[in-house]
């Protein structure tokens, strides 16, 4: 699926970070593959990757309610505007890897948006709701639209990338143009008031 830049830059909120996180830590994962294909539809100036894989977080016998020390990814989701999360479902759930890195981090969440890329083999539906409980907790205000992914392992091309049919290409821009919206809005509600409960 090919996205023109100004198609790009119309779905990313105007001067606002988006960080896609890949939480998936499998060896064949299809994490990366989602979130590489998320990441097209995005400003590449106004995107940051972030794969639960290469993140190194710290022993969770320091971890405390509300933080921690500080994670080598923190600065990163502190500076983000808005959130992609692509998870898989197991179990009926998202993986133990994403929680982890939700635990490790409070503040660096607060009033932002996100929204929830999820995949599985009947389409990653529980992990969405399970997830949108948790992000709430942590003041994360998701988006009505998210995106479920039926064994998207099935539209690979020949060079491995994610090729789904139109309507999930229009879901996904539904679901970021939702997002924009919601960045802009609270970039703006947490600079002129913020959040002090």
């Amino acid at each position: 699926m090919s996205i023109s830049t100004d198609h790009r830059s119309s779905l990313s909120p105007a001067g606002r970070r988006v960080a896609v996180i890949s939480g998936s830590v499998r060896k064949d994962r299809m994490g990366p593959t989602i979130a590489q294909w998320v990441a097209a539809a995005l400003d590449p100036a106004q995107l940051d990757l972030i794969d639960v894989a290469q993140v190194e977080l710290p022993d969770d016998s320091l971890l405390y309610p509300g933080g921690g020390p500080k994670s080598e990814v923190a600065d990163r989701i502190a500076a983000a505007d808005a959130f992609v999360f692509v998870t898989p479902e197991y179990n009926h759930s998202y993986p133990a890897s994403l929680k982890r890195l939700i635990d490790w981090h409070y503040g660096e969440w607060r009033v932002k948006p996100a929204t929830i890329v999820a995949y599985g083999v009947h389409g990653g539906y529980a992990a969405i709701e399970h997830l949108r409980g948790v992000l709430a907790e942590l003041s994360v205000v998701t988006t009505r639209r998210a995106l479920g992914l039926r064994a998207p392992w099935t539209c690979l091309d020949d060079q491995g990338r994610y090729t789904p049919d139109a309507e999930v290409a229009r879901g996904l821009t539904a679901s970021l143009a939702e997002l924009r919206w919601w960045a802009e809005v609270l970039a703006d509600a947490r600079r002129d008031r913020p959040l002090t409960i």
